[in-house]
């Protein structure tokens, strides 16, 4: 087990926030730290109806009035330098956890600008300041997407991930491989994290589970990939916010080798429930909890709703976490079921769309 440290006192910045995963981490921190800061930034773009990050901005605020730790939200983008060494030299950041990225597989095929924007350039731009003005951990989002379309499962970080199948699987492979760099020659301690298809309340509306939600109560159909022969391992939002919290608390030791330089404070996890669910299943799970909610009615033809299509470019037919490395260093392992996780997000639709 690494050493936790302590995060109260601690000023703390989380990029992508009021993003899914940002906004979830933001609230956790303002409930659990008894004294501190911690910045939000997120530029706020309209990849998906940005009315939903101001709704989660607006529980955020809400936790934060009840919170001893200051919060400060800024609009801006990683790939703005300016800001970002404006924000570092002001504020002078202890821990910084990067969960800003232009996300989507498919969405990279035909807007690559964008991917290099944020996830490399903005990636980038955050090194740098860490450089300049030192921190004692780098946490950032990496992506199960990096296993591309390895065969051997589950996955593990000691496999090679040389051969994305996409662009954004890519970017995050790159970002994994630039951290490495600076942290051999800057020792910034820095992790990781290869998240596995997060789900959950207030999730993206461009994951599987929240698009065909929507479809499903307008009474369309929804299109299920390589005709439904696809595992995938989802992760339920409260078990990766509880990963990244813990992650948080224990950097990397820094170190010298024999050499008299830096052995590279550096990690990467998985975090994923190491359940992989078949996709037939997780949907019939899911539409049976949103009759339940309420969102769809008792007598719903299911089967006349899906249609079977084959594989899409840039997807993979399974992915599959070993999460051991995570289960040995802080003692976690996702333990949230889809059941208990399509019920949470059903009961938020029903209450969110009302």
């Amino acid at each position: 087990m690494k050493r936790q440290v302590d995060l109260n006192g601690k000023t703390i910045l989380v990029t992508g926030s009021p993003g899914f995963i940002g906004a979830n981490l933001v609230i956790r921190l303002l409930k659990e730290m008894n004294s501190g800061t911690v910045l939000s930034l997120d530029n706020m773009n309209d990849y998906y109806n940005p009315a939903l990050k101001e709704y989660r901005l607006g529980l955020v605020e809400r936790a934060a009035e009840s919170s001893p730790v200051k919060h400060v939200f800024v609009r801006g983008s990683i790939g703005d330098k300016g800001l970002v060494d404006e924000l570092f030299s002001t504020y002078c950041f202890d821990v910084v956890v990067n969960l800003a990225a232009q996300a989507g597989v498919r969405y990279s095929i035909d807007h690559p600008d964008v991917y290099i924007e944020s996830n490399i350039i903005g990636f980038y731009n955050l090194l740098e300041a860490c450089r300049h003005n030192p921190v004692e951990h780098l946490v950032y989002a990496s992506s199960s997407s990096v296993y591309g379309g390895n065969k051997k499962v589950p996955f593990s970080t000691d496999d090679k991930v040389d051969h994305p199948v996409s662009l954004y699987a890519a970017t995050k492979k790159s970002d994994e491989l630039l951290a490495h760099a600076y942290s051999k020659l800057y020792n910034i301690p820095s992790t990781g994290l290869r998240f596995f298809t997060v789900y959950g309340p207030a999730g993206r509306p461009d994951m599987f589970y929240y698009g065909a939600t929507q479809k499903l109560a307008a009474g369309k159909t929804i299109q299920i990939f390589n005709y439904g022969n696809m595992r995938r391992d989802f992760t339920y939002i409260d078990d990766i916010v509880e990963g990244v919290y813990r992650v948080m608390k224990g950097a990397p030791e820094k170190k010298s080798g024999e050499d008299g330089l830096p052995v590279p404070p550096y990690a990467v996890y998985n975090i994923g429930g190491g359940q992989p669910e078949n996709l037939l299943d997780y949907i019939s799970t899911l539409q049976e909890e949103l009759v339940r909610a309420g969102v769809l009615p008792p007598d719903y033809d299911f089967e006349g709703h899906r249609e079977l299509v084959g594989m899409q470019a840039g997807d993979v037919p399974v992915t599959y976490a070993d999460s051991e490395a995570l289960e040995r260093d802080y003692g976690f392992t996702p333990k949230i079921g889809i059941r208990e996780g399509l019920r949470a997000f059903a009961e938020w639709y029903a209450e969110y769309h009302r």
